[in-house]
């Protein structure tokens, strides 16, 4: 199992991260939360990381947070959420607003995230009520070692390409992003405004 790594940031495009350790490129999946913390490319950084391994692939995510991963974690062991679902529910809410949402059974909330119906909110509050206790408790850890995200070169196209990979189809992206443009605004940021406009 493959739980760190530490190495230079090659590149960064929602959902993934190219992370070079040793001369070894490794490219792990992460939600928007760790992106928003990224340094500039060719920075050197820390992330936290889980290894799911299938038939066909060998598959790396990666957390700016122990927090992040421990919740992750858990969710992927709810009936009905797989990986790409959690990075999904990390990209919109925080750690500590999820655990209000559960503790609170607030799952209005929840099904305003992407790919989450009513259904799978409840699950998601019944299941995690009672693991909700141990992710808080895990413990925060950067992911980089410095906090000014590099500019891509077409922050618009990149926000709209990693809302669409998180599951919002891609008028609803294009419309998103749109909504909560900003002028010489990094692609991360531009995610951030519109998830938060989406949960709002």
């Amino acid at each position: 199992m493959i739980a760190q790594l530490r190495g230079r940031l090659l590149a960064k495009q929602p959902p993934a991260v190219l992370l070079d350790v040793n001369g070894v490129g490794y490219e792990v999946e992460a939600p928007m939360s760790t992106f928003y913390v990224l340094p500039a490319v060719d920075q050197e950084i820390i992330i936290h990381t889980h290894m799911i391994v299938r038939e066909d692939a060998q598959l790396l995510y990666g957390f700016a947070s122990l927090q992040e991963r421990s919740l992750f974690r858990d969710l992927i062991k709810v009936n009905g959420v797989g990986a790409k679902l959690a990075l999904t529910i990390l990209s919109g809410v925080s750690v500590t607003d999820f655990k209000h949402y559960v503790l609170d059974d607030n799952s209005a909330a929840l099904v305003r995230l992407p790919g989450i119906g009513k259904k799978t909110a409840e699950r998601l509050i019944i299941e995690m009520r009672d693991r909700i206790g141990d992710v808080e408790e895990g413990t925060n850890g950067s992911a980089a070692t410095a906090l000014t995200p590099g500019l891509p070169d077409s922050p618009l196209a990149d926000a709209v390409s990693a809302l669409i990979g998180l599951g919002y189809k891609p008028q609803d992206a294009s419309r998103m992003v749109r909504q909560n443009d900003g002028e010489g605004l990094a692609s991360e940021e531009i995610i951030r405004r519109a998830l938060q406009a989406a949960i709002a």
